[in-house]
């Protein structure tokens, strides 16, 4: 199980662009504006000003999921946050928004009626995961 990540954006939300372009950053590891918006561009059904990439970047900067170094003339993006450490944040970030919404074990018995028999085999497999992580912290 993945333990949460030490280091978290200011916000986890992300927009459709702003998810295309990190994900561009995970597979290059680091770009410049120009090559990731090369590689957007290398659609040929996709239209998108240069200048909205460095907004888009610059927006990602400030929730904390990208930095800029500056390497020789040209700006270097990197991800602050690796593919797998954001899937694990998101989760964590939906996981918590569900439990304050049914906070109501009743609530959630009886959701767990109606599930097949593999749902309820997931969920069987996540109580007895929880619970092992439970007398852990105890020891």
């Amino acid at each position: 199980m993945s333990p949460l990540p030490s280091y978290s954006p200011k916000q986890l939300s992300l927009g459709s662009l702003e998810a295309e372009i990190l994900e561009i950053l995970w597979t290059l590891g680091s770009a410049t504006v120009k090559e990731i918006h090369d590689r957007i561009l290398a659609d040929p059904d996709r239209e998108l000003a240069y200048a909205s990439v460095t907004t888009v970047l610059r927006r990602l900067s400030n929730k904390g999921w990208v930095s800029c170094d500056k390497h020789d003339r040209a700006f270097q993006w990197r991800p602050l946050v690796s593919r797998e450490a954001a899937q694990v944040l998101q989760a964590h970030n939906r996981l918590q928004k569900l439990l304050e919404t049914i906070g109501n074990p009743d609530v959630v018995a009886a959701f767990a009626n109606e599930l097949d028999h593999a749902s309820a085999d997931k969920l069987e497999a996540i109580a007895q995961r929880l619970k092992i992580a439970r007398e852990a912290r105890e020891e």
